[in-house]
């Protein structure tokens, strides 16, 4: 076998081993270090103008037998150009389903995966089943082969002697993933149990500026590495997203690993990736109702018919469960073996063989 290349045609700013390390990073792109890394991998990215090791300014590379590229069909034909006699994979990263704008965008490259015989690695069982979907109308499912690689979760990630601060939920994650949700929510639980304070913090490439609320600490980007310790010892992770719904969910495997449990709505891949019913709230309509309400008013703005809708007893199911856990009913978490990195690498490795 020849050299694996990794393609980010998709990246805001280039990254490497170094970034994951000392820098916020999205979830997306450090999988693909981590993958990457593990595998002596190639990584070259659309915007990268200095080499540094593996990862590599945009040119062709000798020797490369598999390229991977992360996200976008339309990036295959650039990569069948440079790389004629390479074996092709799509990464799939974002929810693909019939209909949606990235099934188009599928479709307008259905000749060359049907013609180069392109694998779509899938990051869900979930997210495999649109995907699948979408192939099958566009004529492609015969042609087109679909696997399951869980993002790796690092195997050193696990329980430490952190003391529980059952005053303390953390949300990690992008600000447009149900952060203004997740606040409403919140300043309910604390006006219920006065002494909760919440810890936020996200992956760096959606930053706004946050208005103060009462028990919350804004982090801004942050690595994941000080994101990891702010998780150890919280109550929860608390994540009632259903905006974006997760097509993996790093925020619900790593919480996990670390032994924190996770609150969040049975959207996307949440009951696949979570595994435990305790941790994943129903999804009701009204929440979608009110959020597709109040989506394009200012923070500021929210807080009155935030307040309303907390007296008609929208957020009382996360009252509920918060003070069901603060009274000794918390879940025990750990590692997940399916997420392990060494299990998950080593299905990379039977992929590419």
């Amino acid at each position: 076998m020849g050299a694996i290349l990794f393609y980010d045609p998709l990246c805001r700013q280039p990254y490497d081993t170094r970034t994951l390390a000392g820098a916020a990073l999205g979830g997306t792109e450090a999988t693909l270090v981590r993958v990457a890394d593990a595998l002596g991998a190639f990584v070259i990215q659309h915007n990268r103008r200095e080499d540094w090791g593996r990862y590599r300014a945009p040119r062709r590379l000798p020797d490369i037998s598999h390229v991977i590229v992360s996200r976008e069909a339309r990036a295959l034909a650039r990569v069948r150009e440079r790389y004629p006699q390479a074996r092709l994979y799509l990464w799939l990263h974002d929810r693909l389903h019939p209909g949606t704008k990235r099934a188009r965008r599928l479709a307008a490259s259905a000749a060359l995966l049907r013609e180069a015989a392109v694998t779509c690695i899938c990051v869900s069982e979930w997210q495999r089943t649109g995907v699948a979907a979408t192939l099958a109308e566009l004529g492609l499912a015969p042609h087109v082969r679909t696997v399951t690689l869980y993002n790796p979760v690092d195997d050193a990630l696990v329980p430490d002697a952190t003391p529980l601060d059952d005053s303390k939920l953390v949300f990690f994650s992008s600000p447009n993933k149900g952060l203004a949700f997740s606040l409403d929510a919140f300043a309910h639980l604390r006006r219920r149990m006065p002494q909760l304070r919440l810890v936020v913090g996200n992956p760096g490439y959606k930053n706004p500026r946050q208005a103060p609320a009462a028990g919350v600490e804004f982090l801004g980007a942050q690595p994941q590495a000080r994101m990891h310790a702010e998780v150890r010892g919280a109550l929860c992770t608390f994540f009632p997203n259903f905006v974006i719904p997760e097509t993996f969910g790093l925020v619900f495997a790593e919480s996990h690993a670390l032994g924190t449990p996770v609150l969040t709505h049975d959207c996307g891949a949440a009951r696949e990736i979570v595994a435990d019913p305790a941790q994943v709230l129903p999804l009701r309509h009204a929440y979608r109702v009110y959020e597709a309400l109040l989506a394009p008013w200012p923070r500021s703005w929210r807080r009155a018919p935030a307040w309303f809708a907390a007296r008609a007893g929208l957020f009382d199911a996360y009252a509920e469960r918060i003070g069901a856990w603060r009274a000794g009913g918390r879940p025990r978490c750990g590692p997940d073996p399916r997420f392990g990195a060494a299990a998950v690498m080593a299905q990379w490795r039977a992929l590419l063989a």
